[in-house]
């Protein structure tokens, strides 16, 4: 009898980072569910995409700032997957703004996704591991923002400082179920956004001169760190933070390549 594959589910999954991990978990055998909120046309490029490497892969909207966007989400996935082995808590929202000039509403927006999405996301899988009797993976992708300071970052950067606390007390509460919750915490990667124009292209030269390994991530490379954090070989690994910023967070150099 054939073993049915394993199961991750990936949030925000319709581009960028999201869509690198979901590549990443196809290419290792995975069935993958590409959750998006709005980029329905994105969504289901990433799924042809998977569909190409022979696994299962369903797009499935679900806002997951909201409960109710949550439920939907997780219902849909019950019924579609029927089990889930890995969680990848993608989704998050990036705004940056002067602290003297946030309001409410951009902390809500932040706070809603990056942390009160991604625990009751989290809750809802480990509740489905728990009840399938899946020694699980839920990997959470944080920020190098939660030990390094930017200007206008107090809210992003806070959200993911809460991220990193929060996978260190999510392990200890789900050790008992055999469930393991780590984190990913990159830094500048290649989600897109540079448009190939000249000047974004200087900004990239600029940004790749102060990181010691002189380049950006690559979505990929996340999406292949995800893998492996969720494999056997990571078995022992729980409640930590894998820092993947190409040195971004180490100290100033005086002077590049001196002695």
């Amino acid at each position: 009898m054939e073993l049915a594959r394993k199961v991750a589910l990936v949030t925000g999954a319709g581009r960028g980072i999201g869509r690198g991990i979901a590549i990443a978990f196809a290419r290792s055998g995975y069935d993958v569910c590409v959750n998006y909120n709005q980029s329905a046309d994105k969504a289901k490029e990433v799924v042809q995409e998977l569909l190409q490497l022979g696994v299962r892969a369903e797009a499935i909207q679900g806002d997951i700032s909201k409960l109710e966007g949550i439920q939907s989400l997780y219902d849909q996935f019950r019924e579609q997957f029927g089990r889930i082995d890995v969680l990848v808590n993608n989704s998050g929202i990036t705004r940056m703004k002067p602290f003297l000039e946030t309001t409410p509403e951009l902390f809500d927006e932040v706070f809603n996704t990056d942390m009160k999405g991604l625990y009751f996301c989290s809750q809802q899988a480990a509740r489905l591991m728990v009840e399938q009797g899946t020694k699980g993976v839920i990997i959470n992708i944080s920020s190098n923002h939660a030990e390094g300071c930017w200007a206008n970052s107090t809210v992003y950067a806070a959200a993911k400082a809460g991220v990193n606390k929060l996978t260190k007390n999510m392990a200890l509460d789900l050790a008992p179920h055999g469930i393991r919750v780590v984190g990913i915490a990159p830094g500048y990667t290649n989600n897109g956004w540079a448009d190939g124009s000249e000047r974004a292209q200087k900004i990239v030269e600029n940004i790749s001169s102060r990181i010691p390994l002189g380049r950006f991530c690559t979505p990929i490379e996340v999406g292949e760190a995800a893998v492996f954090l969720s494999s056997e070989s990571a078995g022992y690994m729980t409640g930590t933070t894998m820092f993947m910023d190409g040195g971004a967070l180490l100290p100033v150099w005086a002077e590049k390549g001196s002695n």
